[in-house]
């Protein structure tokens, strides 16, 4: 149906005034230009909207239907014109962003504290997924921002790097004392003894780890699989295993001594941290952000 937005906007004040007079004084054009704009409009959709009588106007059974549907386009445009007016005068918006629950814990958390410090009228909502499933999401236009660590650069997305994140592997003390008794020679053969404790196969970091025991040659034994940090964290500081996890979110771990880190013959290479986001334009509340 072919639209006319100047001629529903003459409806819909003559629809809710019941007067071509009063209307054409609402919108500040004169009677016969109103009339003749509904004229074309009746004419277009074949039938009549008003019933015309010496006292006004008033709809017919069609120029009700019609209403109802243009009634609400105008109040879904009003509804707009009020949310920029606000995003103006107070500085409103959205943020979506995507990030694992462990990146949301230990980075996300300090940048949403500040920048809501700062803008307390936006709208913040946050999706706590896999890297992989964040990357997803932001290929879909779910999310305006992907907080993700990387390997490698990005090639559909603008990346702001926040630093580097590196892998480590950890234990309780003790649970290495007693790996060490064994004489097990290097460090690497430890990991082939004991029980990794490792994220689950579809997190972006074990692969990045599957990747480097395959590089190496290293042939993990027994594993116990997890799907959060924290839980690989708290599992190795009551020995239950050693533990693949990230240098920076056990620093407080390894400064009192609850945990230990296993250095290897040849060091996990770092990764990229940061923000990943569409190539295309952003929001100003999103480029705030960044």
């Amino acid at each position: 149906m072919e639209q006319n937005l100047s001629s529903y906007r003459a409806f819909y004040a003559v629809a809710n005034t019941g007067n071509i007079s009063h209307a054409a004084n609402e919108l500040y054009i004169s009677q016969p230009a109103i009339s003749k704009s509904i004229r074309r409009l009746e004419e277009r959709l074949g039938v009549s909207l008003f019933y015309r009588t010496s006292k006004g106007v008033s709809l017919t059974q069609e120029g009700e239907i019609l209403y109802t549907h243009v009634q609400k386009a105008f109040e879904e445009l009003s509804q707009g014109e009020e949310q920029l007016r606000m995003f103006q005068e107070f500085g409103m918006g959205q943020v979506r962003i995507g990030a694992s629950a462990t990146l949301c814990k230990y980075v996300l958390l300090s940048h949403l504290n500040h920048y809501l410090s700062r803008h307390p009228h936006i709208q913040v909502t946050i999706e706590c997924q896999s890297s992989q499933k964040t990357l997803e999401m932001l290929e879909q236009k779910q999310i305006d921002l992907g907080l993700v660590g990387i390997s490698r650069p990005l090639k559909n997305y603008r990346f702001r790097s926040m630093g580097q994140i590196h892998d480590i592997f950890v234990a309780k003390p003790s649970y290495l004392e007693n790996l060490q008794e064994r004489e097990l020679g290097s460090n690497d053969a430890l990991l082939s003894n004991a029980t990794l404790m490792l994220l689950d196969k579809n997190n972006m970091t074990r692969r990045f780890i599957d990747t480097y025991f395959s590089e190496h040659k290293l042939t993990p034994g027994h594993t116990l699989e997890v799907t959060t940090m924290d839980l690989l964290i708290e599992f190795a500081k009551v020995g239950l295993g050693i533990a693949c996890v990230i240098r920076e979110f056990v620093q407080d771990e390894l400064q009192t001594g609850a945990l230990v880190e296993i250095p290897l013959e040849i060091d996990i290479p770092p990764r990229e941290i940061g923000y990943a986001y569409s190539k295309s334009q952003i929001s100003s509340a999103v480029q705030d952000f960044l």
